[in-house]
Formats: C-alpha cells, sequence, structure tokens
C-alpha cells in the first residue's frame, strides 16, 4: 500500500478495486464504502481479468471468487500475487469450503470475508488487509483451526481438489489430463482420502466430503 497521507496526521487513502460479477453487490459495497474516508474505491471489476488489469492502480483488490464460467477469483488471486509490487487481495465471498479457503490462501490472498460480515468488520478487514495483516472472518478461522487441530484427517488441497473432480463424474485418467499429473498419483491421493475420511469407496468419499463442506457442489 502506498505511504502517502491525505494530511498531517491522517491515515493514508487506500486506493481500492471491487471485483465482483453482480452489479447489486458492486453497488452495494461502493454505498457502504463511499462514506469512509480513508477509503477510496478507483475501479470496480466484473469478471476476473478485469480484476487483474485494474490491480496495479490499487493498493488492495476486494475478490469475489465466482465469475461466471470464466476464470475464478483464485484465478485472478494468483496472478495479482505474482505481480511485482502488486496489491494485496481480500476475498469477500458467499464461499466457505475448505477447497475454496486453501484456494484462495494458496494463491496468495492476505483475507477471506464471507458476505454475511458486517460493515464495520468489512471496513475494518480492508484496513488491516491495506496494512499487510492477515484477515479470516470468524467461520474461516474456525475451519482452519479445526484442520490444524486433526491434521491426521484434514485433507490437502490437493485431495479436495481430486475429489472434487471426481464429484463431478470423472475418471482417475481423466482427472489426472485435468490436473496434470499421472494416473497412479490420482489413484494414490485416492486411497489417502479413503484412510482420512474412513470410507471404502469413491461414492462413499464424495458423500462425506459434501458434507463435511470440503467442497461446493456445482
Amino acid at each position: 500500500m502506498r505511504d502517502d497521507a491525505t494530511g498531517a496526521g491522517e491515515p493514508p487513502v487506500i486506493r481500492l478495486v471491487v471485483a465482483d460479477d453482480h452489479p447489486i453487490v458492486r453497488a452495494g459495497l461502493l454505498a457502504v464504502l463511499a462514506p469512509i474516508a480513508d477509503i477510496e474505491v478507483v475501479g470496480t471489476a466484473s469478471t476476473a481479468a478485469e480484476a487483474v488489469a485494474a490491480a496495479p492502480g490499487a493498493d488492495l483488490v476486494l475478490m469475489d471468487l465466482s465469475f461466471g464460467d470464466g476464470p475464478t477469483g483464485i484465478d485472478a488471486t494468483r496472478e495479482i500475487a505474482s505481480l511485482p509490487g502488486g496489491p494485496s487481495v481480500l476475498v469477500l465471498t458467499n464461499y466457505d469450503s475448505d477447497a475454496d479457503i486453501l484456494g484462495a490462501i494458496e494463491a496468495g490472498a492476505a483475507g477471506y470475508l464471507l458476505k454475511d460480515a458486517a460493515p464495520e468488520d468489512l471496513i475494518d478487514g480492508i484496513r488491516s488487509a491495506a496494512g499487510g495483516n492477515s484477515v479470516l472472518g470468524p467461520a474461516v478461522a474456525t475451519r482452519l483451526v479445526a484442520r490444524v487441530s486433526a491434521p491426521q484427517q484434514a485433507l490437502s488441497a490437493r485431495e479436495i481438489e481430486v475429489l472434487a473432480r471426481a464429484a463431478e463424474g470423472l475418471t482417475n485418467l481423466e482427472i489426472a489430463g485435468r490436473l496434470h499429473v499421472g494416473e497412479t498419483t490420482v489413484k494414490s491421493h485416492l486411497a489417502h482420502i479413503y484412510t482420512k475420511l474412513d470410507v471404502s469407496n469413491r461414492s462413499a468419499a464424495i458423500a462425506a466430503a459434501q458434507r463435511a463442506g470440503l467442497f461446493r457442489t456445482r
């Protein structure tokens, strides 16, 4: 974030890009943020590509995860995180599955909030993330703590990805092609998944993972 201030003793203004594919959501966020003196919305984006394009002029990108059928907010976050001197990314989404949370954090997001957050919590999160701190909503923090508390049962991000592809009906060979790994690697991931979830087959693993909210049901 830039270090210039609006005046003596005043905090620096945070240049923010709001990225969400729903016009009503963007309008609502703009209305919430408009009265906040130290936050200036310098751009909006309705696609992941637009978010990446607008990022160089910002201190922080407020990022949704779903942008229709195109690249996702995680894809955009990964690109923005790779920009030299690029802005931080704060995810603001409806989705609280392990796959979404882990994917965003691994892509380089500085924080993860849910859209049911109170306006004051959102504003505090924007300030904190722009200042270089990690920001996690209560529900997100709870899920991550649960993973740390039982690491032997927690599926890795790649295991969740394999199981999510299996839930789409892909074969082991198709999953391998999608993830650019060998079919043997996919089988090994599935074996570990069955052990961790205490199940004996793919269908039972998918059902258990969906009940636990490990990935979104598409």
